[in-house]
């Protein structure tokens, strides 16, 4: 690995970020030795060192969660800078790094998808997770949420569909049951809990002609991801409470019932933010206007129907 000053703090960053050199090396275009060797130097040159290493992990040292914070800055500013300079090319190119949570990331793949054919120049990078993190820190140039939990310092740009939430089950659980009127009668039913990035547990929120609701259900299961949620459901296990986009082919198919409709109003929808920059580098630009098309094209048809 070419060990300039600048490739070498490129490596302790992508390190810090990933807590892992086999996951950093893969990032760089580099082996995982060659990696090892720059950071090492690097230590060696300035005497500290930045990483605790053990066989199973690696974690940064207080010396290198100082010196990680101080230069993140400045290779930001490089970053725009080298940014500033591809963007005087006719075409975009280089790669963008978007994180987003996976239930976002199929929702948004049909536009994604449609961007790369346009501009087959930029190679999109897709991290999704649960989790709700510092897209600056963690080296992403934007990021795909719900319009309501995007970070408040961010520039957002919305598009598709308003969101709800569908509490439903299986026929045969309805069959056993008696289908819920009010969100208090939940208490008496069984609930596929949901188990946030955080460890909590997601509480089913509700909100009917300004009264507002949570419940916290008990039930079998408590799970993490959306697609055991459906199976769960389906196979009569209990009742869960997911978007409409997650639930939508199994109503068409009546695979699975709704209730408590008149209880879930619309939410804001999806959201690409990115942080302020004076400059926008030319691909997350190109990524921007084919999300403002989208986002005007479903307003229209929205408005035609």
């Amino acid at each position: 690995m070419k060990t300039s000053g600048l490739a070498e703090l490129e490596a302790v960053m992508s390190v810090a970020r990933h807590r892992s050199f086999r996951v950093a090396a893969n990032e760089l275009n580099v082996s995982t030795s060659a990696l090892s060797h720059a950071v090492a130097a690097l230590e060696a040159r300035i005497g500290v060192r930045l990483f605790n290493r053990t066989t199973r992990s690696v974690s940064l040292s207080e010396a290198g969660t100082q010196f990680v914070n101080s230069i993140a800055p400045a290779l930001s500013t490089i970053q725009t800078a080298l940014d500033e300079a591809g963007s005087f090319r006719d075409t975009p190119s280089g790669t963008l790094r978007i994180n987003t949570s996976a239930g976002a990331a199929n929702q948004v793949m049909p536009v994604l998808l449609d961007f790369s054919v346009r501009y087959p120049d930029v190679k999109l990078d897709i991290v999704t997770e649960g989790r709700l993190i510092d897209i600056v820190i963690d080296g992403f140039d934007a990021g795909i949420r719900l319009m309501e939990i995007v970070p408040q310092d961010m520039i957002a740009v919305p598009f598709g569909d308003r969101q709800r939430f569908a509490v439903v089950g299986s026929p045969a659980y309805f069959a056993r049951h008696k289908p819920p009127r009010t969100p208090a009668d939940l208490r008496n039913h069984q609930c596929i809990r949901s188990r946030m990035p955080s460890g909590a547990i997601y509480s089913w929120e509700f909100e009917r002609h300004g009264e507002t609701i949570r419940i916290d259900g008990t039930g079998p299961m408590t799970l993490d991801e959306p697609g055991l949620m459906l199976k769960a459901a389906r196979a009569g296990v209990g009742l869960t409470y997911l978007t409409e986009w997650n639930v939508r082919e199994d109503l068409e198919a009546g695979s699975l019932v709704r209730v408590l409709e008149a209880w879930t109003p619309p939410l804001d929808g999806l959201a690409l933010y990115y942080p302020g920059r004076r400059h926008i580098p030319a691909a997350l630009r190109a990524l921007i206007d084919v999300i403002r098309e989208y986002a005007d094209a479903n307003r229209v048809s929205g408005e035609n129907a």
